[in-house]
């Protein structure tokens, strides 16, 4: 790599000479790669893994680009840096465990990062393409816990992604549809996901990745964006196989909105912030449009029913088995969400009673599915169905639906964080105070991509690394081979009832094990939900 000439002739020696001692402790070059756009430079990590950071797959989605489907990227001459990465989609900051390796906020945001350990075009790698969580309203691909370095020495292709968020990745508006080709408006957050995974076709050879090897997965939106991904005739044929951390578009009750509500939002956002036309719309600056998208008098917007990237709903596509025909790895942690937020204490009268509040007649069959009597049994009865009804119900159908057509298979993840590197200040007790904590939502993320070491806060023991090594080995086979099965590791049955309607899963944990999915409640679920 050349290096720039000072204007100080003393710094120039000095660089010179630092240069020198870095060759001499065996810098590596700075690696290089080809895209359809232009050839870009990465940084070359001392593992021996290369990361390109902030490479554009799409243009900038701003001024009259605002609400439109992601457009290609200008090509560019010469060899562009790749070594930090872009800055974050617009967002506000809800989540305290988010952190970012970029300067900052942007609405030009649609870049993606790359991690490889190959030194050539010709490895013919597999590729893990990683959607962050969030709740489509934050997030971003350089957040550590998503690093790709850890998979990347186990000889896969690792890339991450921004993809529009709130506002800016769902807005859905009449206007808008009149003024697209297909007629079309909003999930542009979701389209933007699909342009990295073409880019990802028509470019990952250049980085020793195989384009027909493409495992997509995510964590909670992330999840759901797989799920999406799935249903979607835009992404036909650009995947292989998949993965779900916590999360599906799929449920009893659709959270995926028609086009006419969408669009009635659109109109009524519009309309209380003092902005009718798409010009004003436009006009507003990204910030004063993310402020204005936080008011709590306007709609909120999510995916929805727009005729093009999704024609139906989920739950059709997936019923009639027209969704992507691929494998799937997914599942939930053991504590989605604290029983706390359905009974005040843990006991067996406080249930009874959020029982006969949530389900009314069939409160006796719900007993009979989330029953207990010890302090522990309803602390647990109430974990279940507080993350149940949030949001594993909705990954166990979405497994259900697949596994009529494709190869599925199913974990619980159970291994709860350690306790904090700096203790947290004493609280004062709750009659919940002794009950054991679980794995919360996003807790296996860095389990799984071998990111413990990214993450400070917590205290981990070799029994976490050791539950990261075993997570890390049962999704690197899942994307090399399609199953997670390999040597050395307990067996991961496929996940499909046999002839007396039991199903396997396998429960990650300290003592990995294949075991029994509870299955009575999943169904219980279903019968109540489809009798509303």
């Amino acid at each position: 790599m050349a290096i720039r000439t000072m204007v100080n002739p003393l710094g120039a020696v000095l660089l010179a000479l630092l240069s020198v001692a870095t060759l001499g402790l065996g810098a590596q070059a700075a690696p290089l790669a080809r895209t359809s756009t232009g050839r870009v430079e990465g940084l070359a990590l001392p593992s021996g893994v290369a990361r390109f950071a902030g490479i554009p797959f799409a243009a900038p989605p701003v001024g009259t680009r605002r609400w439109k489907p992601p457009q290609p990227a200008a090509a560019w001459t010469g060899v562009r840096p790749a070594v930090r990465f872009a800055d974050q989609c617009m967002q506000a900051r809800p989540f305290s465990d988010m952190v970012f390796r970029n300067d900052g906020t942007s609405e030009d945001c649609l870049y993606l990062n790359v991690w490889t350990s190959s030194s050539g075009a010709t490895s013919k790698m597999p590729v893990l393409v990683y959607f962050y969580g969030g709740g489509f309203i934050a997030g971003d691909g350089s957040e550590p816990r998503y690093d790709g370095e850890a998979m990347a020495r186990r000889g896969i292709v690792v890339v991450t992604l921004s993809y529009r968020l709130g506002i800016f990745g769902s807005f859905a508006h009449p206007d808008l549809a009149a003024e697209s080709s297909v007629r079309a408006t909003g999930n542009y957050g979701l389209m933007d996901q699909t342009a990295a995974l073409r880019w990802v076709k028509a470019n990952i050879s250049g980085f020793g990745g195989d384009p027909s090897r493409v495992t997509i997965a995510g964590e909670s939106a992330g999840s759901f964006s797989v799920s999406a991904q799935m249903a979607s005739p835009m992404a036909r044929g650009l995947f292989a196989g998949a993965i779900g951390e916590s999360g599906s578009l799929l449920n009893e009750r659709s959270t995926v909105a028609t086009a006419e509500r969408a669009r009635q939002d659109g109109e009524k956002f519009a309309r209380v912030v003092g902005a009718p036309s798409l010009a004003q719309l436009r006009a507003l600056s990204a910030h004063e449009l993310l402020a204005a998208s936080s008011r709590d008098d306007v709609p909120r917007f999510g995916a929805c029913i727009d005729g093009a990237f999704l024609p139906e709903s989920p739950n059709a596509i997936f019923a009639r088995g027209t969704q992507a025909r691929v494998p799937l790895l997914a599942g939930w942690n053991s504590e989605e969400m604290s029983g706390q937020s359905l009974v005040r204490e843990p006991t067996a009268a406080a249930l009874d009673s959020a029982l006969q509040r949530i389900f009314g007649a069939r409160a006796g069959e719900a007993r009979a599915v989330y029953g207990g009597s010890t302090t522990l049994e309803v602390a647990q009865a109430a974990t279940d169905l507080a993350s149940d009804q949030w949001i594993v119900y909705g990954t166990w159908k979405w497994l259900e639906e697949q596994s009529r057509i494709a190869p599925v298979y199913r974990y619980y993840f159970a291994r709860a964080r350690p306790a904090p590197v700096v203790p947290e200040r004493p609280r004062a007790p709750t009659p919940w105070s002794s009950i054991p904590r679980g794995a919360n939502h996003s807790a296996e993320i860095e389990y799984a991509m071998g990111n413990l070491s990214g993450n400070p806060v917590y205290a981990w023991t070799d029994a976490d690394r050791a539950v990261s090594a075993t997570m890390m080995s049962y999704f690197e086979n899942f994307i090399k081979t399609g199953t997670p099965n390999g040597a050395g590791l307990p067996t991961w049955p496929v996940g499909k009832a046999d002839a007396s309607g039991t199903v396997q899963r396998m429960r990650i944990d300290v003592q990995s094990g294949a075991e029994p999915e509870p299955r009575a409640r999943y169904l219980f679920l279903k019968a109540t939900a489809t009798a509303r």
